[in-house]
C-alpha cells in the first residue's frame, strides 16, 4: 500500500499546484430604496474580449455571493433580477488587483431607471425546451483544435471518460448525432473525438425514442441519450482533418488519420488506423458486429445463431493479449430537393491479429470435495471484415415515408491455440493433465434488406406502418484437433492416455423472411392502441462434421458420436396490443404480444425428427411520471421467454475440449424472464446538482441450468435441464449524487453507491451416494465511491475512489470461498503550461484480497503520462511524449464464478512504451484560408 499512499500524495500536489489561485470576487444583491436582499438574483461573469460565459451563480438568502479561482484578465459582472433593470460593471483580476468586493450593489426597479447600462439579446449558455436541455457553444471557452469531447466537458452534468464514455445527466450516451444524422454509425466516439468543437454551434441532449415510437406517437419505452452535435452554418462548408503518427519502444506504434469534407448538407469523411497500442479501431469495440455465428438460437421473434465459446472460432478482442489493429472507413451522406430524399452509406474495412498468453484457475466445486485445475492457454488469432451499408430515406408525400437499409458482411479468421491443464483432487493428488493444438479457419457472409413503409391517415394519431425484411447469414469453418489427456488414480500412477486426432467441418446456412403490421388506433386524445401482427419465417441449415484420421494426416472416418446434420424450420405468427395512456406528466403503456412457434427440426444422421409447438407470452407495462423536463420517475416491466439452443438441444456432443464434453436434451422447455426496471432522475442546471437511482432485477421461472457429472478421471459432461421449484435471480442498483461546490471552489462532489449480485443454480451428480444434488451459487458485490472533478479553461481533473466488497460462493463448498474488501480509484488531469505546453496524466488502481478460494492477492496501479508542445498560433502541429504504464505493472486479472465453479483468470497486456508522436491538424471552412 506504500505505492498507493505516494500516489494519493502526489496528486494531491499536482492538483494543489494546478489550482493553487483562488481570486475571490464577492458582493450582495440589493434594492436599498426598499431595505430588501435580493436573494435567487442571477450573476454572471463574462469575458470582456468576447462576452462567453465565464461563471454564474445564485445569490444566497442574504442577497451575497462570492467566485473562487479566478483567472487573470478583463471581464463583465452582469446581475440580473425579475422587474429590476440589468447592472453591468467591467472589472480585472491581475496581479496588482487579485480580488474584486463590489459591496453592495443597489439594483434599480425598470420605473427607477435612469442612465443604468442594459445588456439585451446576451445568448443563455442553458436552455430547457420541452424535454431537450441545449447548450449554447458560443458561451464556452475553448482552446485551439479541442475536439468536441473537449466542449462537452465543460458542460454541467456531462463527464467523459479517458476512454471516450459519455454520461449526461446520470445516463450513459448511447448515440451521437451530426445535424441529426448518424455518422459512421453509432460510434459515439468516432465524432467527439474527431469533430472540432469550433465547428459546434449548440449541442442538444435528449432521449431518442425508437423509429416505431416516434412515429406512432406511443412511447414504447425504448430511449437512447442522445447528444445531437448542430454546427454552425458556415462551418457546413469546407474540410478538416488530423494526422496522428507516433512510434515507440519496443516497436509500439499507432497512426491515425482522418478527413473531412463538408459541403452544406453533403458530408464525405473518411479514416484510417494502424496500432498495436490497444486502439483497435475506431468503432471497432462494437463485437456484436464483428462475432463469429456458430450456434442456433430460438428467441421470440426467431431464430439465430450465436457463438458461445465452444466451437472453434475465434478472432475478438476482449482487452486480453497484444493486439494489432488495421481499419479504414468512408463515409457519405447528403440530402436534396428540400429534404425529401437522404441517403446516408458507410464503408468499412479492418484487419486484427491478437496473441494472448491466458493462465486459468478453476475451483471446482462436487458434493465429495473438489477439482482444482490450472491451466495455461497460448493463442493467436487473425480475422479480415469488410462492412458496407446504406439507409435511403424518401417522403413518398405529405403523410407517408420509406425508409430502406441495406447491409453486407464478408468476414474471414483463423486462429491456433495450444493449450495445457494440470488437475488435482483437493488433496493435491493428480486426477489428469491434458495438452491439446486447435485450429480453424472460418467464412462468413452476412446480407440484411429491411424496408419500413409509414401511412398517416385523415385522423389526427391514425396511422399504421407496415415493414419487410430479409437476414441471410452463411458460415463455412473447418479446424483440427490434436490431443493428449492423461488419467491418474488417487496413488499418482498413471492409469491411461488419450490420443485424439479429428479434423472438424462446419456449416451453417440462415436464411430469415419476416413482416410485420403495426396499427394505431386513438381513442380519445389522451388513450391509444397500437395493434401489431407479424409473420417471420426460418430456415436453417447447421451441418457439422468430425473425421477421425484413419492415417497420419488422411481425416475419411466420419465420427457420428461428435457429428450432425441438422436442419430446422421455424414458422411464427404474433399478434400484440398495447395500450396508451398520456396526459400532462403522466405515460402509461400495458399489453401484451402473443407469439405461436411451430419449430420443426430434423437430425439425418439418427433419423431424429422434433417437432415442437408453444405459445409466448410477452407482457410489458411501463410507467413514467415527469415532474418536470428535468425530473422523472419510470418503471418498466418485461416478460419473455428463453428458448433452448440448438447446441442444448441436439442429442449430440462436442468434444473441442476432451474433458469438458456438453451433451443435448431434446426434452428441454422454455424458461420464462420477468424483467424490473425503476429509474429516479432530478437535476438542476444552475447549481449542477444531479440525484439518480436505477435498480433493475430479473427472476426466472423453469430456468435452464447445467446438470453435470464429472467421472472419477475429472472429466465433466455438461446437459442442460429445468430447474424446478428455484428462482435464479439477478439485481443491480446504482444511485449517484453531486453538485458543484462554491465553498470548495467550484469543485464538483459526488457520491456513488451500487450493488450487484445474483443466485444461480445447477445440478452436481454425487459419485458417492449416486444422487443428483443441486448447488447454489451466490455472487454479490457492493460499495461506495466518492469522486471529485473541475474542468476549467486550462486545467482539469477528476478524481475518483472507493472500498468494494465482492464475494462469490457454491454451497457445495461453501467453506472454500471467495470474499473480501478490494478498492479501485481513477484519477485523470491535464494542465496547460506556457509557452503552449500542456501535461495529461491518467492512473488507475486495483487491489483485490486473497481468500479462502485464491491464496494470492492483487494489486496494480497503472499511470500514463503526456508532455505535449503545441506550435503556431492555432496550435494546428502538436510534438507529444508519452509514457504508458509508467510502473510497469499492467497485468490482466479477473475472477468470477461460473455454475460450480469458482474462476481466477491472468493474461498478457499491453505493458510499458514510451512513444514520440507528431500531430497535425487542418482546417480549411467557410471559405477561409487554411488555418496553421
Amino acid at each position: 500500500m506504500k505505492k498507493t499512499l505516494l500516489t494519493v500524495i502526489a496528486l494531491l500536489l499536482f492538483t494543489t499546484i494546478a489550482f493553487a489561485q483562488n481570486h475571490p470576487v464577492q458582493g450582495i444583491v440589493a434594492d436599498i430604496s426598499s431595505n430588501a436582499k435580493l436573494k435567487n438574483a442571477t450573476i454572471s461573469v463574462l469575458n470582456a474580449k468576447d462576452s462567453t460565459l465565464y461563471k454564474f451563480t445564485r445569490a444566497a438568502q442574504d442577497g451575497s455571493f462570492s467566485f473562487q479561482n479566478f483567472k487573470n484578465g478583463n471581464f463583465i459582472l452582469l446581475v440580473t433580477y425579475p422587474d429590476y433593470a440589468d447592472f453591468v460593471n467591467k472589472f480585472s483580476i491581475d496581479s496588482a488587483n487579485k480580488s474584486m468586493d463590489f459591496k453592495v450593489i443597489d439594483m434599480k426597479t425598470k420605473a427607477k431607471l435612469l442612465n443604468e447600462v442594459i445588456i439585451k439579446g446576451q445568448a443563455a449558455a442553458i436552455k430547457i425546451k420541452g424535454d431537450t436541455t441545449e447548450f449554447n457553444a458560443g458561451a464556452y471557452k475553448i482552446q485551439p483544435n479541442d475536439r468536441v469531447e473537449d466542449l462537452l466537458k465543460k458542460f454541467p452534468g456531462v463527464t467523459v471518460d479517458a476512454q471516450g464514455k459519455i454520461t449526461a445527466q446520470g445516463k450513459a450516451v448511447e448515440k451521437v448525432l451530426v445535424d441529426g444524422e448518424e455518422f459512421f454509425g453509432d460510434d459515439p466516439t468516432l465524432v467527439t473525438k474527431n469533430l472540432r468543437a469550433d465547428m459546434v454551434d449548440k449541442v442538444q441532449l435528449f432521449e431518442k425514442a425508437s423509429d416505431q415510437a416516434a412515429f406512432t406517437g406511443v412511447d414504447d419505452g425504448q430511449k437512447k441519450q442522445t447528444l445531437n452535435i448542430v454546427l454552425k452554418e458556415d462551418k457546413k462548408q469546407g474540410y478538416f482533418g488530423k494526422i496522428d503518427a507516433g512510434y515507440g519502444t519496443d516497436d509500439f506504434y499507432q497512426i491515425q488519420a482522418m478527413i473531412n469534407k463538408f459541403k452544406n448538407k453533403e458530408k464525405i469523411a473518411a479514416y484510417f488506423t494502424s496500432s498495436n497500442t490497444g486502439k483497435t479501431g475506431l468503432g471497432w469495440d462494437d463485437a456484436s458486429k464483428y462475432g463469429s455465428s456458430s450456434n442456433m438460437e430460438m428467441t421470440d421473434d426467431g431464430m439465430m445463431f450465436m457463438s458461445y465459446g465452444d466451437e472453434l472460432e475465434g478472432g475478438q478482442y476482449w482487452g486480453e493479449g497484444i493486439p494489432i489493429a488495421h481499419n479504414g472507413g468512408i463515409h457519405y451522406e447528403n440530402k436534396w430537393k428540400n429534404d425529401k430524399h437522404a441517403l446516408n452509406t458507410n464503408y468499412k474495412v479492418g484487419a486484427l491479429n491478437v496473441k494472448t498468453n491466458k493462465n486459468t484457475i478453476n475451483q471446482n466445486n462436487l458434493p465429495d470435495g473438489y477439482i482444482n485445475t490450472n491451466s495455461d492457454d497460448d493463442k493467436e488469432s487473425n480475422m479480415f471484415r469488410q462492412k458496407i451499408d446504406a439507409t435511403y430515406n424518401v417522403k413518398l408525400d405529405t403523410s407517408s415515408t420509406l425508409k430502406i437499409v441495406i447491409d453486407g458482411t464478408i468476414k474471414n479468421s483463423d486462429n491456433e491455440s495450444v493449450y495445457k491443464s494440470n488437475s488435482k483432487r483437493g488433496d493435491d493428488t493428480r486426477i489428469n493433465n491434458s495438452e491439446r493444438v486447435t485450429t480453424n479457419e472460418a467464412k462468413q457472409q452476412l446480407f440484411n434488406l429491411s424496408a419500413l413503409y409509414t401511412k398517416k391517415l385523415k385522423k389526427v394519431g391514425r396511422n399504421f406502418s407496415i415493414s419487410l425484411a430479409q437476414n441471410y447469414n452463411k458460415t463455412n469453418s473447418d479446424g483440427f484437433l490434436n490431443s493428449e489427456n492423461n488419467f491418474y488414480d488417487t496413488n499418482d500412477a498413471l492409469t491411461r492416455t488419450e490420443e485424439i486426432d479429428q479434423l472438424k467441418d462446419n456449416n451453417i446456412i440462415i436464411n430469415k423472411l419476416s413482416s410485420n403490421f403495426t396499427y394505431n388506433e386513438p381513442f380519445s386524445k389522451f388513450f391509444s392502441l397500437v395493434a401489431s401482427y407479424g409473420l417471420s419465417f426460418t430456415s436453417n441449415d447447421a451441418h457439422k462434421k468430425t473425421f477421425d484420421a484413419s492415417a497420419p494426416n488422411q481425416y475419411d472416418q466420419l465420427n457420428s458420436e461428435f457429428s450432425n446434420n441438422f436442419q430446422a424450420d421455424q414458422l411464427i405468427n404474433q399478434i400484440g396490443a398495447i395500450f396508451s395512456y398520456k396526459k400532462g406528466k403522466t405515460v402509461v403503456n400495458f399489453g401484451t404480444k402473443t407469439s405461436f412457434v411451430n419449430f420443426d427440426q430434423v437430425e439425418k444422421y439418427s433419423n431424429q425428427t422434433f417437432n415442437r409447438n408453444f405459445i409466448n407470452w410477452l407482457p410489458q407495462a411501463m410507467y413514467q411520471y415527469k415532474f418536470s423536463a428535468q425530473k422523472s420517475f419510470t418503471f418498466n416491466y418485461n416478460g419473455s421467454t428463453t428458448q433452448p439452443t440448438v447446441n442444448q438441444l441436439q442429442p449430440v456432443r462436442t468434444n473441442d475440449d476432451p474433458l469438458n464434453i456438453p451433451e443435448g436434451n431434446p426434452l428441454l422447455k422454455p424458461a420464462y424472464n420477468n424483467r424490473f426496471n425503476v429509474r429516479y432522475n432530478t437535476y438542476k442546471v444552475l447549481t449542477n446538482q444531479n440525484f439518480y437511482i436505477s435498480g433493475s432485477g430479473n427472476f426466472i421461472n423453469n430456468a435452464i441450468v447445467s446438470s453435470n457429472v464429472t467421472d472419477t478421471e475429472g472429466r465433466t459432461i455438461y446437459r442442460s435441464v429445468n430447474l424446478d421449484g428455484k428462482l435464479p435471480y439477478n439485481y443491480n442498483i446504482y444511485s449517484g449524487f453531486s453538485r458543484k461546490m462554491k465553498f470548495l471552489a467550484d469543485l464538483n462532489v459526488g457520491l456513488n453507491l451500487s450493488a450487484n449480485g445474483s443466485k444461480n443454480y445447477n445440478y452436481v451428480f454425487n459419485r458417492t451416494s449416486q444422487l443428483t444434488e443441486l448447488n447454489t451459487t451466490t455472487s454479490s458485490s457492493y460499495g461506495p465511491s466518492i469522486n471529485l472533478s473541475k474542468y476549467g479553461e486550462k486545467n482539469n481533473f477528476y478524481l475518483s475512489f472507493g472500498p468494494r466488497y465482492n464475494s462469490q460462493e457454491a454451497s457445495l463448498q461453501s467453506n472454500v470461498n471467495n470474499k473480501g474488501w478490494g478498492y479501485s480509484g481513477y484519477f485523470d488531469a491535464s494542465v496547460k503550461l506556457p509557452k503552449k505546453i500542456s501535461i495529461w496524466i491518467l492512473s488507475e488502481y486495483t487491489y483485490q484480497p486473497s481468500s479462502q478460494s485464491f491464496d494470492n492477492s492483487f494489486e496494480r496501479l497503472l499511470v500514463n503520462a503526456t508532455l505535449t508542445k503545441a506550435f503556431f498560433k492555432q496550435e494546428s502541429l502538436k510534438f507529444s511524449i508519452s509514457a504508458n504504464d509508467i510502473l510497469d505493472e499492467n497485468k490482466g486479472f479477473n475472477r468470477y464464478a461460473s455454475g460450480s465453479s469458482i474462476i481466477q483468470t491472468t493474461y498478457n497486456n499491453i505493458g510499458q512504451y514510451f512513444m514520440f508522436s507528431l500531430i497535425w491538424d487542418f482546417n480549411k471552412m467557410g471559405g477561409g484560408a487554411p488555418k496553421n
